[in-house]
């Protein structure tokens, strides 16, 4: 069931304005842009690492930026499995080669240590769940001279989580995160372009949500402290709302608040990108998929957009990949692309929220096109229509 893309008229978008609880959702005075390099590609292997330091140039360069720094990388290695005899790096994860030309480049220009993050949800060390996935771990070791791994749904490595607050939160006043968190001088999303079946599409604020330790917020995670045997997912605590995260870390602002997943899953995100902000952000489109955030939602099927997308700012990077997808940055929720994607029963709400509105409203980056300078190749030269490719 696809929600009606229906426009607001002014008062109509008055009232939703007050029932989001005084959240402006038009432009923040004041929110930053900074300008987008779009790059296309005929496939990863195609002139890789070339291109993306020419989009790094195009944006001023990285020198600075990484040199003599430890640079962590949020990476997006959604669930599992697989479509077909497509890898997963080819459809709903990140691509091997360009985290491996990502850590190339940042080792070139200087960085101290690159680790990269994610959480892997059996507990497994995160080289186990890449060489699951067909990834080869020893060449990104190599790819750069220090090169670590971090599975982030737990304390891991470090002695303590980090405590990130949020400024201005909407569900949360803050996060316990795993300490490479903190500990990095630069933090980089690198993430797919791709949809996803309750918020609409996947992109750089979304990748974020992925960064909560399911020790402190899955369905399992301690009552009072973290569970490091935590297994589950992050459902019911965070998507859901149905149980706080462990006593140990920041609770909900409103535990009344509005329980729906496509009301708090944008704002969680949002959330965490204004708890730990992005340095640099770098979103894979060269393959990927169109229909859901992985093989498990019906109507999950493979794209080619041949494109990849680079800036400073995770709003600004997101507003030029969502046009790139053929959407409109600014639509409102329940307005494609902000609805689910499968069918609810009759009754059900079905929209999402713009999480880069919601993130505009709060001065995190701008979410207006005509504020973003687009670099390298024009939107209108790499559009790939996401909306009628796929399955409804």
């Amino acid at each position: 069931m696809r929600a009606a893309d229906k426009r607001l008229n002014r008062r109509e978008w008055l009232a939703a304005a007050a029932a989001l609880g005084g959240a402006a959702r038009g432009i923040a005075a004041g929110a930053p842009a900074s300008p987008v390099s779009v790059g296309k590609y005929a496939g990863y292997d195609d002139h890789l690492v070339e291109g993306l330091a020419r989009q790094f140039d195009q944006l001023g360069g990285i020198g600075k930026l990484v040199s003599g720094k430890t640079v962590a990388v949020k990476l997006n290695l959604t669930g599992g499995g697989r479509l077909g005899n497509y890898t997963a790096g080819q459809t709903h994860w990140v691509h091997p080669d360009v985290v491996g030309a990502c850590c190339h480049l940042f080792g070139r220009a200087g960085a101290r240590r690159i680790r990269l993050l994610e959480g892997a949800g059996r507990g497994e060390p995160l080289e186990d769940k890449m060489l699951n996935g067909g990834w080869d771990v020893a060449a990104l070791r190599n790819s750069a001279p220090v090169v670590e791994f971090e599975n982030t749904n737990y304390l891991g490595s470090g002695k303590r989580y980090a405590r990130l607050k949020a400024a201005r939160g909407f569900i949360y006043p803050g996060f316990d995160l795993n300490h490479s968190y903190e500990d990095a001088d630069v933090f980089v999303s690198l993430s797919k372009i791709k949809h996803h079946e309750e918020c609409g599409i996947t992109l750089t604020i979304k990748n974020m949500f992925g960064a909560t330790p399911n020790s402190i917020y899955g369905d399992d995670a301690g009552v009072d402290e973290p569970n490091e045997n935590a297994r589950r997912g992050r459902e019911a605590v965070l998507h859901l709302g149905k149980r706080p995260p462990s006593k140990s870390a920041p609770q909900e602002i409103d535990p009344a608040g509005n329980r729906y997943e496509g009301y708090r899953v944008p704002r969680i995100s949002v959330d965490l990108i204004a708890a730990r902000p992005l340095d640099l952000c770098i979103l894979d489109g060269i393959e990927s998929s169109v229909g859901g955030e992985g093989p498990w939602v019906k109507g999950f099927q493979y794209a080619k957009p041949q494109m990849l997308v680079v800036g400073w700012n995770p709003v600004c990077t997101d507003t030029v990949a969502a046009a790139l997808m053929g959407y409109n940055p600014r639509a409102e929720r329940g307005q494609t692309p902000f609805h689910r994607l499968t069918p609810v029963a009759e009754g059900q709400p079905a929209w999402a929220e713009n999480p880069m509105l919601l993130a505009e409203s709060i001065g995190l980056g701008s979410a207006d096109l005509s504020r973003i300078e687009v670099r390298g190749v024009p939107i209108r030269e790499a559009v790939f229509d996401f909306e009628s490719r796929r399955k409804i």
